[in-house]
């Protein structure tokens, strides 16, 4: 009964399903859903492509260039891990311009080619599309349809038994769009998915259109400045070639009755499904034609073919090219395929059509790309190039250059149920700030002014990769220098854009790196997927230049030194252990560094302004105290630095910082970092006796020689691995791991 009773639940809620998503209509209950959404039942592949983009949304994130747009629709969840898109907001922001141009061109007349280093995530942004086509299509708003052809039973016909629905006059159905299936000999579905609008002619669908958009306020359609442009497959397309035998006999039939060929006209809603090929297929580099057809007409269904049909010759067009109709096909690895399995791509991607040899496909799917460096490269060394550029649209995809971007791609994968085990603190920020460092190219200073040039030439690897991300210039530099050097920020990440080996065309690829972490989970040194292991692994990469082209490139004032990354990796994670255990020990609190930093300021801001200060206990006026603001800028000022421009360019900073965020409040650790990292270093500096006590008090609580820790250190030392835990993500293996690891590089 317990089964019984929860088929009966499913049974109603797929039935329920089913006629709310208005599955299956009549020609005549399609036109009233037209009527009332005419701009969503009129839209081509791209317009569809490009509503499915907007659909889920945008934001505005943080860029090297300035603040960039961010399509939510490659950060949604499907069954497919690997679709969502880390950074690559350049990317998104290109294929939509792209899909605007097909709009308004109002047919998609190119193909458009991502390119670039094998791993730089062109499948995943395909995926991502696909996975969001698949997921509006199934939406109210994203409903499409397609027509078949029903024949219904001549024998149940006449005896008018089974049949639901409106009835003529003379007692024959209105439409046998909703006969039961015992009432149907035949159903003839069309293979192209048809619009439903092609069922009208020419000319009458075409005022159709255009009256109903502009009874809702969307123009013409093809009007200057139109709120809608209607595709010359909308208004122009015709029925394929098998609806349009069925649509002929059946006119002839009925004596050019027009409503008695409705009546076979059956509506139906179809979704987007990459598994079932449904409006979005892939072809792989293989040599194979990408469109065929049978005839129809001549298989064992011959006997139930209704009489009208027997004499009508029926085509069926077969492969990729019709199964992505109304949706996306995707070529991949387009390049590696043989020249003539894709010549034919000349004239559909501009004409959206495909002749066979007894008839034309007119067809209406984006057609999206992919191919690596070196096959695009010896495909411009062809001679056909010169007639295919003018049908592509080249998108560059290079590999990810914020190793903060990059990291996400490894969490999103290396997680403890994938690895088996636990994920330790920077494991996957190390293997992302080396990928990064390995793709970074060295600046030419020749392509900036005079003035900066010995600054440009002077910006090491790591320099670069923390101007990308954070963008923050190095400590070593004048206060005047860093402003400069921020300025050119975006100068430095566009700089090689132009060029054929330009930044992020090579370097270690997220594939690569992946395999690196999976092995690095397991090494038998360490409980945990230890950041440890992985620097170990990265080390065994750089060794293997066989495998890895990148490490054949010449190592040019610090760039692409691979194994010099690696120690400068470990710099790093040591830095960032080092400032958590510290932290975690509680001996000073963010707090107490953010109040020494706010009255420097405050004595600094009315120094700057040349304005007394008022004494909080006697309420004199005074002039800033010199000897406190002197103290800490011995601390935080870079050598060299002179002492009034370095305040007046304190001042400067805080200004710039209040016109991007008029409305935030002051964050002086994220103005200042630097100052507040000098600070850190300073006291802790000052206190390296009693942290290496410390450190070494949670090493012998970790290997169980607790017994010799009086009560009060055990509590310290329970406090502090607490808070590693709840604050950083740290376990005592891995805990213990690091800081062995600092006591020796560090503390020894």
């Amino acid at each position: 009964m317990e089964a019984k009773r929860y088929l009966q639940e499913v049974g109603a809620q797929v039935s329920d399903d089913f006629v709310k998503n208005r599955s299956i209509l009549s020609f005549e209950e399609y036109l009233t859903l037209f009527m009332s959404d005419p701009r969503g039942q009129s839209r081509n592949a791209a317009q569809y492509l490009r509503d499915v983009m907007d659909h889920y949304g945008t934001e505005i994130v943080p860029h090297p260039t300035g603040n960039l747009r961010r399509f939510k629709v490659f950060d949604v969840p499907s069954s497919d891990r690997d679709s969502r898109v880390a950074g690559q907001e350049e990317v998104q922001n290109a294929i939509y311009r792209l899909l605007g141009n097909f709009t308004r061109a109002g047919r998609i007349n190119k193909l458009i080619l991502l390119h670039g280093p094998n791993g730089s995530a062109k499948s995943t942004l395909i995926n991502a599309l696909k996975a969001g086509m698949e997921d509006y299509s199934r939406q109210p708003q994203g409903s499409l349809y397609r027509i078949s052809w029903i024949f219904p039973s001549e024998k149940l016909l006449k005896g008018s038994i089974g049949f639901g629905g409106e009835r003529a006059p003379n007692g024959e159905p209105t439409t046998y769009a909703h006969l039961d299936a015992d009432a149907i000999d035949v159903r003839h579905p069309c293979q192209l998915r048809d619009h439903p609008l092609f069922v009208l002619p020419v000319a009458e669908r075409q005022r159709l259109l255009e009256g109903a958009l502009k009874k809702k306020g969307l123009g013409s359609g093809d009007g200057e400045g139109s709120d809608f442009i209607l595709s010359d497959y909308i208004r122009e397309g015709e029925l394929c070639h098998k609806c349009r035998g069925i649509y002929m006999a059946l006119l002839a039939n009925y004596k050019g009755d027009y409503l008695q060929v409705l009546r076979h006209v059956r509506v139906e809603r179809f979704y987007i499904s990459r598994r079932y090929q449904v409006g979005s297929v892939t072809v792989e580099p293989q040599m194979s034609v990408d469109a065929l057809y049978q005839q129809v007409t001549a298989d064992r269904t011959q006997l139930n073919v209704p009489p009208m049909l027997q004499s009508v010759a029926l085509f069926e067009p077969l492969g990729p090219l019709v199964h992505a109709n109304r949706g996306i096909i995707e070529y991949s690895d387009l390049l590696k395929r043989p020249l003539e399995a894709f010549k034919y791509l000349l004239g559909f991607s501009e004409t959206a059509q495909v002749p066979l040899e007894h008839f034309v496909l007119q067809l209406d799917e984006v057609l999206i790309a992919s191919s690596n460096e070196k096959h695009l490269g010896a495909f411009k060394e062809l001679p056909d190039f010169a007639s295919f550029k003018g049908r592509i649209e080249l998108v560059r995809v290079p590999y990810v250059r914020r190793y903060k971007v990059e990291q996400e791609i490894y969490d999103a994968q290396i997680t403890p149920v994938s690895v088996g085990k636990h994920v330790a603190p920077h494991a996957t920020d190390v293997a992302a700030m080396w990928a990064v460092l390995t793709r970074l190219k060295k600046p030419i200073p020749e392509r900036y002014p005079p003035e900066v040039k010995d600054l440009i030439d002077q910006v090491t690897p790591t320099e670069k990769l923390h101007l990308y991300e954070e963008g923050t210039a190095p400590a070593r530099l004048s206060l005047a220098h860093n402003r400069e050097l921020r300025k050119l920020r975006a100068d430095i990440y566009e700089e090689s854009d132009a060029y054929p080996n330009y930044e992020g065309r090579s370097g270690a690829s997220a594939r690569e790196i992946k395999t690196a972490l999976f092995n690095a989970a397991q090494n038998p040194d360490y409980k945990c997927l230890h950041a440890l292991a992985v620097l170990e692994e990265l080390e065994s990469i750089c060794k293997d230049k066989s495998v890895y082209e990148f490490l054949l490139q010449e190592p040019v004032d610090g760039y692409h030194d691979h194994e010099e990354f690696v120690r400068a990796v470990e710099a790093e994670y040591l830095d960032r252990v080092d400032e958590e255990v510290r932290e975690s020990m509680g001996l000073v609190s963010e707090g107490q560094y953010r109040d020494l930093v706010e009255r420097y300021i405050y004595n600094v801001s009315h120094w700057v302004k040349g304005e007394k200060i008022r004494n909080r206990i006697t309420g004199a006026m005074e002039r800033p105290d010199e000897q406190r603001m002197a103290e800490l800028e011995a601390i935080v000022m870079p050598l060299g630095e002179e002492q009034g421009e370095y305040r007046r360019g304190l001042i400067s900073q805080i200004g710039a910082h209040k016109l991007d965020n008029p409305d935030a409040e002051m964050d002086y650790p994220r103005i200042f970092p630097d100052m507040f990292r000098h600070l850190r270093d300073h006291y802790f500096e000052e206190r390296k006796r009693v942290l290496r006590r410390n450190k070494e008090n949670i090493l012998k609580y970790l290997s169980e020689e607790r017994g010799s820790l009086s009560a009060r250190e055990q509590k310290q030392v329970e406090s502090t691995l607490q808070v590693m835990h709840e604050r950083y993500g740290y376990c005592e293996d891995c805990a213990k791991d690091a800081i062995l690891f600092l006591m020796k590089r560090r503390y020894g």
